[in-house]
């Protein structure tokens, strides 16, 4: 990858921008239409948002006033838990697409596994409600967020398309290697939503001596990382400077003895969200 127009290609052709600009935790409103149109002059072309955030309308809103044509943009909302399920996911995704006030979205996905004991039939279920929007043309892509490599079996087990991108959280110190050695298995693109771990890798002290010998951030060394690990980062910020530095991460290389080295880490902070158990 050499600059943000680059993209990894997804399993049914479609490409998808090498790196996307977050928006969980961005405030509904002015903030995020701002943050939002800044990452696009930035050079963004890749915008990920979701039901559950809240902000999917100030995303919409920030596409349109982008000067940026709409073919030229990749933009991902998800399925929030409270309507999984074959005509709960159906409803919600038009509800979704009034609210980004798009007549089409790049990416959907479904935000969480059910992990009770129907959560195989739940999934399913919600699953084919995403494979007939597909067919429908309303979406161009469709894939999971947070599904562990036996939620994504079981899904691929009754589906007629094998999810296309699996967002999970990734960072130093948390890989997930059965789950994204599954995906790449199988021609998943993987994305990783908190490449920062919730913003605790930016004060980690090796992570910033690493850092310092390639003169760049600890943000930008983590992103690039992502990216060395063809992996697909979802850096997040609301600060201009940040958004900026955040994209200035292709003239430089990572060697591979500190790519090792970042890679055997042990896991040093991030949501501690468990797909497994997470109750909501």
């Amino acid at each position: 990858m050499k600059s943000l127009k680059d993209s990894f290609k997804l399993s049914n052709g479609v490409d998808i921008p090498c790196v996307g600009f977050g928006t969980w935790q961005t405030p509904d409103g002015q903030v995020a239409v701002d943050s939002v149109k800044c990452a696009v002059n930035a050079g963004y072309r890749h915008i990920d948002t979701a039901a559950i955030y809240g902000n999917e309308k100030s995303v919409g809103q920030a596409v349109a006033e982008s000067g940026i044509s709409r073919n030229e943009l990749f933009v991902t909302t998800k399925l929030w838990n409270s309507s999984r399920g074959y005509d709960s996911a159906l409803s919600a995704f038009n509800n979704s697409l009034k609210t980004l006030g798009l007549e089409y979205v790049d990416l959907y996905l479904i935000h969480w596994p059910e992990n009770k004991a129907n959560g195989a039939k739940v999934n399913a279920d919600t699953w084919r409600a995403f494979e007939k929007l597909y067919k429908e043309g309303v979406i161009k892509a469709i894939g999971v967020s947070n599904f562990l490599a036996h939620h994504l079996k079981a899904l691929i087990d009754t589906a007629e398309i094998v999810p296309m991108v699996n967002q999970i959280e990734y960072h130093p110190g948390q890989l997930q290697s059965e789950t994204v050695e599954f995906c790449k298995a199988h021609n998943i693109v993987v994305e990783a939503w908190g490449p920062l771990g919730t913003g605790r890798m930016l004060t980690n002290p090796q992570l910033m001596e690493i850092a310092k010998r390639y003169s760049v951030s600890v943000a930008q060394l983590c992103i690039k990382w992502c990216l060395q690990n063809e992996i697909l980062p979802l850096p997040k910020s609301i600060t201009p400077q940040r958004i900026i530095e955040n994209t200035k991460v292709f003239n430089f290389n990572i060697t591979d003895t500190d790519m090792q080295f970042i890679n055997n880490m042990p896991y040093i902070g991030g949501s501690g969200l468990n797909p497994d158990t997470v109750s909501y």
